[in-house]
């Protein structure tokens, strides 16, 4: 439905977008991730049409979108601030783009009715925004935004101002909205949990340049470049050359990975921390002597090391693993509590399909 081709856009010396080519399809939501400063709101606003490209082309259903002005585009920003008017109701605040383009006062009560029951604030509709929690004002912005039947919804970092717990209601709130009323949504933002739960495919951006665009589990579980890696989620990240058992690290030696590159590449080596196994050292020495014993193998430790730290959260313990050869710790995800303390000696292993290999 969106087809943005070659956009670039320079503030004086500063490249804000480089060359950016994206595809975004109908009914879907689709997501703008990136640091702070990497262009992804400079994309938001050119589509909004608050900002026009120095070079390239976005069409929408193969009509020219930038020949447009900004008021006739069927594009709507929900802005970041939410900017609702404070001398105004909820339903006015809703209404106000409809009475804008004057509209039958019949229609627009109605409009706005039914979009204040889908968003559930047809109860506040006399109520000013002051008198409404973050995140209803939060909705009071959405509903305003999609009142409008827009094919198009940008937002811009909309969940920001919330806090944990709101943020997650509001995270379901808005797939529901969006599965609902069939409006292709764009979101901003920096957060990936937010991206991952959200978006059916994420676009990652660095520097004005998109990295890698796929689907939430295909861009955890198989990142493309190293800023992909490194980025999104937790990583334990290892340089070296590709060799034929994975990667041989010239501190570490070979660390297990299967890949398609050819031998002798620069490459880094990705494993996720819930995809290490740790074990400690004494019971990994008991365990290999009982297989002895029957006459089973054991699997090889690919690394030891020491315990530097153990953090809980909840459903999921955190340890570092100080490795001789490494600067920086090994971090390792285990379900639940462990028993494993700051200063043990531990075993790691993973399986050679759990590294991922990312030519440098």
């Amino acid at each position: 439905m969106l087809k943005i081709t070659g956009v670039s856009r320079r503030f004086g010396d500063v490249t804000a977008l480089s060359e950016v080519s994206l595809d975004i399809r109908q009914g879907e939501f689709f997501a703008l991730l990136g640091p702070s400063g990497c262009g992804k709101t400079t994309l938001l606003r050119i589509l909004a049409g608050f900002e026009a490209p120095d070079s390239g082309t976005v069409t929408l259903d193969g009509d020219d979108l930038l020949g447009q002005a900004a008021h006739r585009r069927p594009v709507n920003l929900m802005f970041q601030s939410y900017a609702l008017f404070p001398h105004m109701s909820v339903a006015r605040n809703v209404a106000y783009g409809l009475e804008r383009e004057r509209l039958p006062r019949a229609e627009i009560r109605e409009r706005v009715g039914e979009v204040l029951e889908k968003v559930g604030l047809a109860e506040m509709a006399g109520r000013r925004p002051q008198q409404l929690s973050g995140g209803q004002r939060q909705r009071v912005a959405l509903a305003r935004a999609i009142v409008k039947r827009p094919r198009l919804l940008l937002l811009d970092e909309p969940l920001s101002a919330l806090d944990k717990k709101v943020r997650a209601e509001m995270q379901l709130e808005l797939k529901r909205l969006q599965n609902e009323v069939g409006i292709t949504f764009v979101v901003v933002t920096h957060d990936q949990e937010e991206a991952m739960s959200l978006a059916d495919r994420i676009a990652v951006f660095n520097a004005g340049r998109v990295e890698q665009v796929d689907k939430p589990a295909a861009l955890y579980e198989r990142p493309r470049t190293p800023f992909v890696a490194d980025f999104v989620g937790a990583n334990n990240l290892f340089e070296g050359k590709v060799c034929a058992g994975g990667l041989e690290s010239p501190e570490l030696g070979v660390l297990p990975a299967v890949s398609e590159l050819a031998a002798g590449t620069p490459a880094l080596l990705a494993v996720r921390p819930e995809q290490l196994k740790l074990n400690s050292l004494k019971r990994a020495k008991r365990v290999k002597r009982l297989n002895g014993i029957k006459g089973l193998n054991s699997p090889e430790d690919v690394l030891r090391g020491k315990v530097a730290d153990v953090s809980f959260y909840g459903g999921v313990s955190h340890v570092s693993v100080l490795v001789d050869g490494r600067q920086t710790p090994i971090l390792v995800a285990t379900q639940g509590t462990t028993q494993v303390q700051a200063g043990s000696s531990v075993a790691l292993t993973w399986g050679a399909e759990d590294g991922v290999l990312i030519p440098q």
